[in-house]
């Protein structure tokens, strides 16, 4: 056991949910992980389906996620969610980069991106680019800076932005090992046939129909355990009806499983269980937190606790209205007319992320654990007044 009571294998096993892709040179994380990687590859495999893969440049969490449909934790850059275009173009650096040489200059890369973005299929389903404008300069830089902060590349010399302003250039070194591991699928996507996206990613995943009862029971613990891990809260309400009966039998198990090799402790109510971290670590999204943003968040979700179902553009007059209240504690900017659109978009989003509610449009459904953040007035039951 470390000075924390936490041993090695937890320890590893979060720092490695927390960064599946963990290189070499970040020594500390690395050793610590490799020194775990037996018992981890053990547990995830059986638990999860994960695989994790360790050589001399990288250890890799291979990490499928439990559902496809979720968009609400989109890559980011400098706090920016990347838009359709910049997914695109993230892949056709990717693709790129498989041709390249050890070194690449950023130039170069970028009239590769032209010419594969020619592709008519691209062409079809609307995406064309250029390199004209400057915001498709920024967005290309945006996807460097991804591959840059996972190791893909190496920055060697150059500035990215007096590129995006049309003077300068930038060399990088070319990681094959990391590139190597990024791509998490089951089949090749040029192997996988479909008319539609949804299609072919479920086909990337395919696994089969488990031929015996015993790896059919296998497959639902993995599926429901990724989902713990995975998600902000299980509800009950979005299982099929085999993975609910198998979760009524076996959730204890399921959960002291989780518990024990990652610490979060299990709340478990009535609509679902939720996977705590009391280490507040294991998260790409606090709640509550710090700043302007934080803090509209943490009142939207108040509001909408007591409210409940409602529209945003009940939510924008509520922040409008309370906005004079916080003028002392908010930055500038949202106290001007009209901030409240932003400020009222943005909680939304995190607190969808955080599956406590869901919006449709105009329309703001709350979701059962949005509760925790409701507001009570005391209630005085005995004593007497000083």
């Amino acid at each position: 056991m470390s000075a924390t009571g936490i041993d090695d294998t937890q320890r590893a096993a979060r720092l490695l949910l927390k960064h599946p892709l963990i290189r070499a040179s970040d020594e500390e994380r690395y050793r610590l992980v490799r020194r775990a990687a037996a018992p981890l590859h053990d547990w995830f495999d059986t638990n999860t389906g994960w695989s994790v893969y360790v050589d001399s440049a990288v250890v890799r969490l291979y990490r499928e996620p439990a559902t496809l449909t979720v968009a609400t934790h989109p890559f980011a850059v400098n706090g920016v969610a990347f838009s359709r275009r910049r997914y695109v173009l993230l892949m056709l650096c990717l693709a790129v980069l498989e041709r390249a040489d050890a070194q690449i200059a950023l130039g170069r890369m970028a009239e590769l991106v032209v010419v594969q973005a020619q592709d008519p299929e691209l062409a079809a389903a609307g995406f064309a680019f250029t390199l004209d404008g400057y915001d498709e300069r920024r967005d290309l830089v945006a996807a460097v800076h991804l591959l840059l902060r996972w190791g893909v590349l190496a920055r060697v010399a150059g500035d990215e932005q007096e590129y995006v302003r049309h003077g300068g250039d930038a060399l990088y070194d070319v990681s094959r090992r990391v590139l190597a591991t990024l791509l998490v699928t089951r089949r090749s996507p040029s192997m996988v046939a479909g008319a539609d996206l949804e299609t072919r990613m479920h086909g990337m995943r395919d696994r089969g129909i488990p031929p015996t009862d015993e790896l059919r029971n296998l497959r639902l613990r993995q599926t429901l355990t990724r989902r713990l891990l995975d998600e902000p809260v299980l509800y009950f309400d979005e299982l099929g009806d085999d993975e609910a009966a198998y979760l009524r039998s076996q959730r204890s198990l399921i959960t002291r499983r989780v518990t024990e090799l990652t610490g979060l402790v299990p709340e478990i109510r009535r609509e679902g269980i939720a996977m705590v971290d009391l280490e507040d670590d294991l998260t790409d999204l606090r709640m509550p937190e710090k700043g302007t943003d934080g803090h509209v968040t943490l009142l939207v979700a108040e509001r909408l606790a007591t409210s409940g179902d409602t529209t945003v553009d009940t939510l924008r007059t509520f922040v409008r209205e309370i906005t004079p209240q916080f003028s002392g504690f908010w930055r500038g900017d949202a106290q001007q007319p009209g901030a409240e659109t932003g400020l009222v978009d943005t909680a939304l989003s995190r607190l969808a992320a955080l599956e406590l509610i869901v919006r449709d449009g105009e329309a703001v459904r709350v979701r059962p654990a949005l509760a925790r953040f409701s507001v009570a007035d005391p209630i005085i039951t005995g004593g007497t007044r000083a």
